[in-house]
Order: structure tokens, then C-alpha cells, then sequence
């Protein structure tokens, strides 16, 4: 009987903790790696090492997959190492080996470009007879046989469980890498499916992945509507956030039943309530709406839903007076938690194509100073602030929109506006998270309150 051959999938955290990983309750499980697991047959054992929980350590394996964002490159490159050495080979994939192939391939055998679907059957094929290739390139395919992910393999104190129900954007934003990686036409998840992978999922607490669930389109709204039908008509119990777009709420009926099926919170790219500021990232369809954003609040808010609203400071148009109007906008705006981060350049990105053709980009020994694209820190030359004003107004805007108080009454606005406890609760919850990452950013010792709604 022939020997079952070891995959080790390792999920690496930068040793800075900066950003979500600061946080237990805001850490999701690695969703492409379960799905690399359901693909991998069952002649392969898999173990799943994961970083969030565990520091890693050297454990025998046949072959090593590793996935990354640009923060934790560095480190995915050292677990490498240490197989490397042991001749091992190591394939990377994940947005940043997919949009820095060139990098990566001088740090492991083999590098997947784009979704693995496609590739990883032939890919452990060629592992087994040694005969693995540098690079394999995944193609777009459709989503109508979408594995289920191996979740037996996530570390149990992981709070939210991780679904997708589509992939690709057409949006296109000069910010955003997700258009590189997964393509601008939005492809779905056949509901069915989606439904079937929902009732195998045991945790309550669901975080829809896509970078929005309802999609472009009035088909894609059907569908998303299906989705949410079900949900509630199944009594499925689950209580969910998800990512959209802001023209959501103009689909009363679909906010409606997305309550009725769990969803408790929204997380809305806002980016900026000033137009300057949104045409300076070709954030069109917030353009559309002339940055008005409190009628969609509102009307998100009638559904007893909660807004996470989502926001850029540093973009080019940005002066220091705007950065402050910017947060005084988001502490009297109808958003009930807010992530406020700095404009990072992230390969692949327009942004970082245009500041590294500018000489704008302060921090270019990579892959070692990859750890600094964290959505923290300031790693470029803004166009209307010098870099150390850009850092001291950051740090002025967060101490000020993370205040308690004003966390407080922001709570309980939205106790009063959605009505309802849990999505309080989640808002309550994503602001503390948020709190804790700017609070360790900053230069000032924050004091930390126990995290129960007021």
C-alpha cells in the first residue's frame, strides 16, 4: 500500500501583529486554505498550521503550501527558508505571490497565479512525481462547483466562520488589488450551494467574505435575495456581517430580508464623504452619489441593521484641515463603527504603480519592508502633507473617533436607530477592535475599557 504523502498548509502572521491580527475576535479563519484542502485527495494527509493561534515550528511534510498578504510576505519567505533547506518543496500562492510572482518565485519552488482551482489537482500530480513547476497559472473559472471548505482543520477558538458566495469586481478602484486577483466580471455561487455549505457550518457567528454580496445587477440581487430567503425560512440561526456596496440600501425589500436571515451589521467602503477625495481614488459609484451618504444609513438602519463604514485618510487631494472635517464627518454621521485606515499602496494597485513611478514609496527594501504595508502606517509621500503630519493627524483622528464617549454614544444611537441589541452589539464590538489597532498605532498609552455595550 503506498505511503500517504504530508501537505503542510501554513497560514503566516507577521511577528508585528499589526492591524486585525491584534485582535482575537477580529481574526478569520484562512479561507483559501480550506478550500486548498478540499481539493487535495484523499491520498495526501493535511495539516493546517496557522499563525493567528500557533507560532510556527518545523513539522515533516512532502510538500508546504503557503498563502499571504503583502503584511505577512516576509514571514511566509521564512517558513519557506526552513524547508527549503530541508529540500522541500514550497508552493505560495494568495494575492501577493499572485501579483509579485517574480518576487516570490526567489523564495519557493512554485508559485500559483490566481484562483487554484484550476491548477492545484495537477500541481500535487506533478509534486508526487517531482516534477513540480515554478509557476501555474489558475484561471477564472465559474463558481457552480465550488468545493465546501475542510473546516475541521481551523483552530476552534475562532469566533466568526468564513463563507463566500462570489467572486470579482467590476468596481475597479485605484486602492483595491481584488480586481488583479479575481477578475472584474462578479461570478455567484449557485444558492443552492451556498445553502447547503450554511447549514454544515455549526458556528452562529458568519462573515460573508465577498466583496459584495448582492452584486451589480438585478439578477445578482435575486440571487442574493434567494440567498437571504432561505436563510430566515430554514431558521438557520445564524447572525451575520457582510460586505457592500453603499446602493444596497436602495433595495429596501432585500435589507428587509437580509435582517430577517441574520445580518447584523454592513461593512460599506465609504472611503470619504469629500468628492475631491473620492475622485482622487476613482471611487465612481460613491461619485455617483455625491457622497450623501445619510438617507442609505438611514434606510439600512429601518432594517436593524448597523453600518460599518469603511475610510481612506492620505489620498492625494487630502490636506490636514480635510483629514480633521473628515473625522468630525464620521463621529456625527449616522455610521455606527468605523474603520479608519491610512492609504496604503499595495502591489498590484494603481496606487502603487503611480507612487512607485513617482519615487513616492518611503520604504522599498522587499521583501523585508513588506511588514509596513499594513494599512497603518504610512509607507509613501503624500501630495499635500509632509509624511510626519500625515502620521501626527492620523493619530489626532483616531484618538478622537475612538474616544469612549463618543464610542458610547454612537452605541447608543444605534440601540435607537436599527432597535435591536445584537447589531449594537456588533457594531460595539467592531469599534472596540478598531479602537485596539489605533490605540496601539498610536505614540499616546490608550486605557482599555471591557467590552460590553454601554
Amino acid at each position: 500500500m503506498a505511503r500517504r504523502r504530508k501537505l503542510v498548509l501554513v497560514n503566516p502572521v507577521s511577528p508585528l501583529r499589526m492591524g486585525l491580527s491584534a485582535n482575537s475576535s477580529s481574526r478569520f479563519p484562512p479561507l483559501s486554505l480550506g478550500i486548498i484542502a478540499s481539493l487535495t485527495p484523499s491520498s495526501w494527509e493535511v495539516e493546517l498550521v496557522d499563525e493567528n493561534f500557533t507560532p510556527f515550528s518545523y513539522r515533516a511534510a512532502d510538500l508546504v503550501g503557503i498563502t499571504a498578504f503583502s503584511s505577512s510576505a516576509t514571514r511566509a519567505y521564512e517558513v519557506a527558508a526552513m524547508y527549503r533547506q530541508e529540500r522541500v518543496p514550497v508552493v505560495m500562492g494568495g494575492i501577493h505571490a499572485s501579483l509579485c510572482s517574480d518576487e516570490a518565485s526567489q523564495f519557493v519552488d512554485s508559485v500559483v497565479i490566481g484562483e487554484a482551482e484550476s491548477v492545484w489537482g495537477g500541481l500535487l500530480e506533478d509534486a508526487a512525481a517531482g516534477r513540480i513547476q515554478t509557476v501555474y497559472r489558475g484561471d477564472w473559472e465559474g463558481l457552480a462547483n465550488l468545493r465546501q471548505v475542510r473546516r475541521d482543520l481551523y483552530h476552534d477558538q475562532y469566533e466568526f466562520a468564513s463563507i463566500q458566495t462570489s467572486r470579482g469586481c467590476p468596481l475597479d478602484c485605484d486602492f483595491c488589488s481584488v480586481t488583479q486577483f479575481n477578475g472584474r466580471r462578479y461570478r455567484r455561487r449557485p444558492p443552492a450551494q451556498v445553502l447547503e455549505e450554511l447549514e454544515s457550518i455549526p458556528q452562529e457567528l458568519i462573515f460573508f467574505v465577498d466583496d459584495n454580496i448582492v452584486g451589480y445587477g438585478q439578477q445578482d440581487r435575486q440571487q442574493a435575495l434567494e440567498i437571504f430567503k432561505a436563510m430566515a425560512e430554514r431558521g438557520l440561526n445564524k447572525r451575520w456581517l457582510c460586505q457592500a456596496t453603499v446602493d444596497v440600501a436602495d433595495d429596501e425589500v432585500l435589507l428587509e430580508w437580509a435582517s430577517r436571515a441574520g445580518c447584523r451589521m454592513m461593512f460599506l467602503g465609504m472611503e470619504a464623504e469629500d468628492l475631491d477625495a473620492l475622485a482622487a481614488v476613482n471611487k465612481r459609484l460613491n461619485l455617483r452619489r455625491g457622497a450623501a451618504y445619510s438617507e442609505a444609513f438611514d434606510r439600512i438602519h429601518k432594517a436593524g441593521i448597523a453600518v460599518l463604514g469603511a475610510f481612506i485618510f492620505g489620498m492625494d487631494s487630502d490636506t490636514s484641515d480635510k483629514l480633521y472635517r473628515r473625522a468630525e464627518y464620521i463621529i456625527n454621521s449616522g455610521v455606527d463603527a468605523v474603520q479608519a485606515t491610512v492609504l496604503t499602496p499595495l502591489p498590484g494597485t494603481r496606487v502603487f504603480a503611480q507612487m512607485q513611478e513617482e519615487g513616492r514609496l518611503l520604504y522599498t527594501n522587499f521583501p523585508h519592508d513588506w511588514d509596513r504595508y499594513n494599512m497603518t502606517e504610512v509607507v509613501y509621500r503624500p501630495k499635500q502633507i509632509e509624511v510626519n503630519e500625515l502620521s501626527q493627524v492620523m493619530r489626532d483622528c483616531t484618538r478622537r473617533i475612538f474616544d469612549m464617549d463618543v464610542l458610547k454614544a454612537k452605541a447608543r444611537r444605534t440601540l435607537k436607530e436599527t432597535g435591536r441589541g445584537d447589531a449594537t452589539e456588533f457594531a460595539w464590538q467592531a469599534n472596540i477592535n478598531y479602537r485596539n489597532i489605533a490605540m496601539a498605532e498610536s505614540t499616546f498609552a490608550g486605557v482599555f475599557v471591557n467590552s460590553t455595550v454601554p
